[in-house]
């Protein structure tokens, strides 16, 4: 079996939730090919969200934007990974980084910025990045999605004010 083939199955194995399974075939492809990105945003990902090993998710994750910097995945998997550690400052420079990748939708890069002024309490950033995302987005179910979101950030807004939050 070659390494597509076997990056293909381990991608099965994850959506079947066999995430052991899905390990040991990304071990095998990184240890065949330490440059596979893939393979790289795939570990990174389990090691987060199945493992609770940040600093070698973090590795992953960074080695899979190194190893191919048109590869999307791993820019949206770390850009979740610094908003769930509350790491903004990396993040902010993190999403001006993917402002410049052509291969990365830039609607998703808006609306994380917004989620993250939003998970900060920035009720009126968070909005103008919302906004942003509406803009240079294509896709109606996304503008709708991201008006929603403008919504909720309107209801807090409100609520902090009246709260003096």
């Amino acid at each position: 079996m070659n390494i597509d083939e076997l990056y293909l199955e381990s991608e099965s194995d994850i959506k079947n939730n066999l995430y052991g399974e899905a390990f040991k075939k990304c071990e095998s492809i990184l240890y065949e090919d330490p440059m596979h990105a893939p393979a790289h945003n795939s570990m990174g990902w389990l090691l987060k969200t199945q493992f609770d090993d940040y600093d070698r998710a973090e590795k992953h994750f960074l080695t899979a934007m190194k190893c191919s910097p048109m590869y999307p995945h791993p820019y949206f998997h770390y850009a979740t990974f610094l908003t769930d550690l509350e790491r903004y400052d990396d993040l902010v420079t993190h999403l001006e980084k993917c402002l410049t990748i052509p291969t990365l939708e830039k609607s998703w890069i808006h609306a994380k910025k917004g989620i993250m002024e939003e998970l900060k309490m920035n009720f009126t950033e968070a909005i103008q990045s919302y906004e942003k995302a509406i803009l240079s987005s294509l896709n109606d179910d996304k503008i709708k999605m991201y008006g929603d979101d403008i919504d909720r950030c309107k209801t807090k807004q409100d609520i902090a004010g009246r709260n003096k939050i």
